[in-house]
């Protein structure tokens, strides 16, 4: 049964990375058009987006600037801040690579007991074939 575990395994994997294969795709940069007919939709139009969303905390120009403030210190995890943001998307995963659009919006901890996370976002592109559109990230 120990040594049956890892071939199987390696099998799973195999087998996954093969059908992987057969989605065709068209890449334009940071996005690609996934080819409708292989993943079972009709007219809708389906579109992959990899990017790097960099939220700088520190330094000269951080990008979350806190709007309001716990009314108490009485908390442990933040419950009540408020963060605006306007926050770089790149192409990598490098502050360095090609900045492809700006993430604005705000997040707030939404949770008094645990880490609760509440984001609105847009996610505004200025390169590419995308240039001038934006996702709206709730």
């Amino acid at each position: 049964m120990v040594k049956f575990l890892p071939i199987f395994a390696t099998q799973i994997i195999f087998l996954l990375f093969l059908l992987s294969s057969f989605t065709k795709i068209q890449v334009h940069g940071y996005a690609k058009t996934m080819n409708k007919n292989l993943m079972g939709l009709k007219k809708e139009k389906l579109t992959h987006f990899q990017i790097h969303w960099h939220d700088i905390q520190s330094g000269q120009n951080p990008t979350p600037i806190s709007v309001v403030r716990p009314p108490t210190n009485t908390s442990t995890n933040g419950f009540g801040i408020i963060n605006m943001i306007d926050n770089p998307l790149t192409a990598g995963p490098e502050m360095s690579s090609k900045m492809v659009g700006r993430a604005q919006g705000f997040y707030a901890l939404a949770s008094q007991e645990e880490v609760g996370l509440l984001m609105a976002m847009n996610f505004a592109f200025i390169e590419g074939k995308y240039n001038g559109s934006s996702i709206t990230v709730l």
